[in-house]
């Protein structure tokens, strides 16, 4: 599946409301939605520029709701349906996502260190409707330079 517009994408991060991801380090289980809007937010605090990074810990569980049943391939997944709205680089981020023990880059690093603090951290991320704007500038950006290929 291949997301076509922001609508698309906030309807799918909207419908991960009341899913629980795996647990992880502690132990308990977090709400999908919830705990991406988290990891986003520290994102966006760590690094106020990089609206990809932070769009790339928003998007990630649009994986889980596409394909359920199959855990070892929803990173992969989810990337192939975010490529086309939001671009390479947040496609990469998402499918690339770092494993403990597995070397990675600076950007999967944050984005490690934000996952994991947010199954923990407990504090008022927003709503989802708080990053339509920045999902609409990088859908914009990424439909502008593919028209340009």
């Amino acid at each position: 599946m291949e997301l076509r517009s922001v609508e698309e994408l906030m309807d799918l991060l909207y419908a991960c409301r009341g899913a629980r991801d795996a647990p992880g380090p502690g132990g308990a289980q977090v709400d999908t939605y919830d705990h991406a809007l988290r990891t986003a937010a520290l994102l966006r605090r760590g690094h106020p520029a990089d609206k990809e990074l932070q769009v790339a810990g928003l998007v990630r569980p649009v994986g889980r709701l596409l394909h359920p049943g199959e855990p070892g391939t929803r990173a992969d997944r989810a990337a192939d349906a975010v490529r086309a709205l939001l671009g390479e680089r947040v496609a990469g981020l998402v499918r690339r996502r770092p494993r403990p023990g597995l070397p990675a880059e600076d950007d999967l690093l944050a984005l490690r260190a934000a996952d994991e603090e947010a199954r923990t951290a407990c504090f008022d991320a927003g709503v989802l409707e708080d990053w339509r704007t920045v999902l609409e500038l990088l859908a914009a950006r990424n439909s502008r330079l593919g028209a340009m290929d």
